[in-house]
């Protein structure tokens, strides 16, 4: 049976809040807002908290059950990211605006940006070291942050200069670039051995 721990549930906490990066993220949304996209909170923030959900007691299955390690899902997850990233550094549109309205909101944001390969790759490894009930509840802690992230873009692109966002926008991009690098190559090394 599960128990709350509050030095479980921190822990959990402030390594998920690492991964999925709500600070780093902002430009991404900014951007995304910038080209048209509508981002709903409560469907990027639920969508996310679902697919981590269903990752946390479901993932290994479902890799195995596509015959697919996490190495590779690993992998595939650092090359979308790869390519967001380029888009912020380098000025340019890879990902383009052809699904239905409110789509943005699922992915990039929910998947693969906040539910990701490197957040579905430490709920495995937390699950067995955790109690189930404080890895949900830091999963929800860390969704209610994006919510309200989200929620007050507006208010956040209003108190900052263009050019400071611009800023922000550029050094964040260099982050994810460099994190999907080490996210890549740690995992491409373990699968051409």
């Amino acid at each position: 049976m599960s128990q709350f721990n509050l030095l479980q549930l921190a822990s959990a906490f402030v390594m998920l809040f690492a991964i999925i990066d709500p600070l780093g993220s902002l430009p991404i949304i900014l951007d995304l807002q910038k080209k048209g996209n509508v981002i709903s909170p409560w469907k990027v923030s639920i969508a996310a908290l679902v697919l981590m959900l269903i990752f946390l007691f479901a993932g290994e299955w479902m890799l195995r059950f596509f015959n697919i390690d996490i190495r590779s899902f690993a992998v595939a997850g650092a090359i979308i990211i790869f390519l967001m990233a380029l888009e912020m550094v380098c000025d340019i549109v890879i990902f383009k605006n052809n699904g239905p309205q409110g789509s943005a909101s699922i992915v990039p944001l929910a998947f693969p940006l906040f539910a990701g390969p490197g957040v579905m790759t430490a709920l495995i490894s937390l699950r067995a070291e955790y109690d189930t009930i404080n890895i949900i509840t830091a999963l929800i802690l860390n969704m209610v942050i994006i919510f309200f992230e989200i929620k007050f873009t507006d208010f956040i692109q209003k108190r900052f200069s263009e050019s400071a966002i611009y800023i922000v926008r550029k050094f964040f991009g260099i982050i994810l670039l460099a994190i999907s690098v080490k996210l890549f190559t740690t995992n491409i090394s373990i699968l051409l051995q």
